[in-house]
């Protein structure tokens, strides 16, 4: 599959003739804009635009993406997203690694002790969390996948609150991964995995839709504490590609804050997930091969 191929013919679907200025045709019979009105509305060839579409042209212009960005209704995610599949070089293929945090991050960690704090990178797996965050999971964060973790399993299902939004935040993420390291191919077999593995992931896969996130909601059904609202800020680590630091909180006064404490409070004593003792291994491959 061709990358910007199937990223150009999937948002020219959702566009509406209306919003960009077509009347209406009953005798339309695509979804969104055609081709050649995309090729129109931004000053190209219809011949060059189906080339495009198809895979078979390359390297087009800073001004043609952003003609078609524009046509296109792309967010300032999205546009970076098009130029950078737009801009690739063949048989140059960028890899990324996830290197070991450096023991002063750690550090960083341990003094974050009253919000949940993790480190992860570009695949979605845990390079190191904090007590509270593994307690969020019951379980030793350090090297699992949290979309294999949202996918794959009961115990996440059960555990993300929100877990349809959550789903489309992380395979939009995952989009924009592998636009930026198409030579990953650690992230190629994860992704392999999830869409050999679920329906879900392949349906939000197809729709080609990219998305990054700052900050914004978290909520959980935890099995030892009940529901928890929390506010996630993320923060990405300049000398790592892709990785970033997660911190989520509680507002004071709040029943996610009692909630939280409550949950700091198992974790000192040992206890996890209904009483348990928090136990468990990293999940089978969780670096994401």
């Amino acid at each position: 599959m061709d990358d910007l191929a199937d990223f150009l013919r999937t948002r020219r679907a959702r566009v509406s003739p209306e919003s960009a200025g077509i009347r209406p045709d009953s005798r339309r019979r695509v979804s969104g804009l055609r081709r050649e009105e995309v090729a129109h509305l931004s000053g190209v060839s219809v011949d060059y635009y189906v080339r495009l579409e198809q895979g078979r042209a390359r390297q087009p212009s800073v001004q043609v993406l952003d003609a078609l960005a524009r046509v296109l209704g792309l967010d300032d995610v999205e546009r970076e997203h098009l130029h950078r599949l737009a801009r690739r070089v063949v048989g140059e293929p960028r890899r990324a690694t996830s290197a070991r945090p450096r023991p002063e991050l750690l550090r960083v960690l341990e003094l974050i002790t009253d919000a949940p704090a993790f480190l992860i990178d570009h695949r979605l797996t845990v390079l190191a969390a904090n007590r509270l965050g593994d307690m969020i999971y019951s379980r030793p964060a350090e090297g699992l996948n949290i979309a294999r973790h949202l996918f794959l399993t009961e115990e996440g299902r059960k555990l993300f609150a929100d877990w349809e939004n959550c789903t489309l935040d992380v395979v939009g993420h995952l989009r924009l991964a592998a636009g930026r390291c198409p030579g990953d191919r650690e992230l190629a077999a994860l992704i392999g995995e999830l869409a050999m593995h679920s329906e879900r992931f392949r349906q939000l896969w197809a729709r080609a839709d990219v998305r990054t996130r700052t900050h914004g909601r978290k909520a959980y059904h935890h099995p030892a504490v009940g529901y928890l609202e929390l506010h996630q800020e993320n923060f990405g680590l300049p000398d790592v590609t892709g990785a970033e630091l997660i911190i989520q909180s509680a507002a004071p006064g709040t029943a996610a804050h009692d909630n939280l404490r409550l949950l700091a409070s198992l974790g000192a004593s040992g206890q996890g997930a209904q009483g348990a003792p928090v136990t468990g291994l990293p999940e089978q491959a969780a670096d994401g091969a």
